[in-house]
């Protein structure tokens, strides 16, 4: 009988080494080499038991043979509406059968909460829901909560969700955490689609550790996605977030997986942003916005009139924003505060905003404007919560951190985007004519943009002003005077 052998694995990369050491050679993290035991019958990468468990596990096989470039058809494949708007924008217009989707997020932020509530939608299909973390019990109680109709009072709004009434139907909950038992499950079963909450509480036998390690997390990524790719049917995984902000396991797990998504928020903060980190079949760079109620997760289809406070008139440090995250346009309100530095060392803080970014805007307003921030402290925030990365940014954060500096704000009605460059000008932003629509949707009477942005542009339909600028400087004389 063949012995088991160790290795050593980054849990980083997921490289491996028959021997210990310091710094791993694929990601260059040092202290990162796990040991690990593997069974000889694994000790060539899938598992024979998970992957022969994952390749019988019902619905017929599909078999793969050498084509033609010319002979494979280029359509797409149809896909799963999930009855969610947010999600299928991040996940590229719907789910693609047969794909695996890792969604990622920090304790109590929400992940369950999203998928039972998306899955109790999807009235035509068949659902295995595998629970490892939380009883049957438990999970009875959340979806009749979501379930249960909102109050139907004037200043109510209610959920959207379809009511399936009685939690049954095509729903199915499974608690187990053995994978070999699930797959025989889902032979038996014959769902449409598969939810697994949670990947790291997932264990096969055929690996010789605890649930949650590498081994274990590694080889049961694996299995399911044979699972996925030779069945057709889509898996949907929930994964775990180390105190780094990065998804827990060795870093091959998001390599293995066709969609990655981020849910993330402050749960200080009633909304919650889905970001799509990785897609293979999709944009990047999408963005879906829920707010958090007592009976679950409500879409936010207009996020600009939420996230705007109306009652900043007369305030100084505020400034008003068009950014842009996918192909979404949405008005930000960029909170500034500039104050005496009050123990020596002036602080640079920010919040949903590049704090190096903030250092260098900083530098240009003292360089290029001629302001002297150097003993103040200055703190910055995004309201409502949000990251943003969206380079237009960098115009509304001058404009804000200058109105605290003097204590002056601006005038209602005004609102800018453009970015900065180092020698103080303002550089062009893309899809100018989509945030001026978004402002002007919005009630907003000025705009300040970018002089380039205007060629090309058709003014005459527009009832809202533009004010092209070139440099900081006209900027904050259009803003001030």
């Amino acid at each position: 009988m063949p012995k088991d052998k160790t290795v050593y694995v980054c849990s980083n990369c997921g490289q491996e080494s028959p021997k210990w050491i310091g710094k791993c050679p694929s990601c260059g993290q040092w202290n990162t080499m796990k040991e690990m035991r593997v069974a000889a019958s694994v000790s060539g990468g899938f598992s024979a038991g998970a992957s022969g468990a994952a390749a019988s596990a019902g619905h017929a096989l599909r078999k793969n043979r050498v084509l033609r470039l010319s002979d494979i058809s280029s359509h797409d494949d149809p896909r799963i509406d999930m009855h969610d708007a947010e999600l299928n924008r991040v996940l590229g217009g719907g789910l693609v059968p047969g794909s695996i989707v890792l969604l990622g997020g920090e304790p109590g932020i929400g992940k369950s909460t999203l998928l039972l509530q998306t899955v109790l939608a999807l009235t035509e299909k068949k659902i295995l829901y595998v629970s490892g973390e939380e009883s049957a019990h438990q999970l009875k109680m959340r979806a009749e909560r979501i379930l249960r109709p909102a109050p139907t009072s004037p200043d109510t709004q209610t959920n959207s969700l379809p009511h399936r009434g009685e939690v049954g139907g095509g729903f199915l909950i499974l608690c187990e955490n053995s994978l070999e038992a699930i797959f025989e499950h889902i032979r038996d079963v014959q769902p449409e689609l598969v939810v697994i909450d949670s990947i790291q509480t997932i264990a096969t036998d055929e690996v010789e550790s605890s649930a949650g390690s590498i081994a274990q997390v590694r080889e049961c990524a694996s299995a399911l996605l044979r699972f996925a790719k030779t069945s057709g049917v889509p898996v949907i995984l929930i994964g775990h977030i180390t105190k780094e902000g990065t998804l827990a396991g060795p870093k091959i797990l998001e390599h293995i997986v066709d969609t990655v998504i981020q849910f993330e928020g402050d749960q200080h903060y009633m909304y919650r942003i889905l970001r799509s980190m990785k897609n293979r079949f999709g944009s990047t760079s999408e963005l879906g916005i829920y707010e958090m109620q007592q009976s679950g997760l409500r879409q936010v289809s207009n996020p600009s009139e939420l996230l705007l406070t109306q009652e900043h008139e007369g305030l100084s440090g505020i400034a008003i924003s068009t950014a842009i995250e996918g192909v979404r346009p949405f008005l930000l309100e960029t909170q500034a505060l500039v104050s005496t530095a009050a123990y020596g060392t002036p602080q640079r803080q920010a919040t949903g905003f590049d704090q190096r970014r903030l250092n260098m805007l900083l530098a240009v307003l003292e360089k290029r404007v001629g302001f002297k921030l150097v003993q103040k402290d200055v703190f910055i925030n995004i309201a409502g919560g949000l990251r943003v990365t969206d380079l237009a940014m960098d115009l509304s954060v001058i404009a804000a951190v200058l109105s605290s500096n003097v204590d002056t704000p601006l005038e209602s009605g005004w609102c800018m985007c453009g970015e900065v460059g180092l020698s103080g000008e303002v550089r062009p932003v893309s899809r100018i004519e989509q945030r001026v629509a978004e402002a002007q949707k919005l009630g907003f009477q000025h705009i300040i943009v970018p002089k380039h942005n205007i060629q090309g542009l058709n003014t005459k339909k527009l009832q809202i002003q533009l004010h092209p600028v070139r440099k900081v400087e006209e900027a904050l004389r259009t803003l001030f005077g």
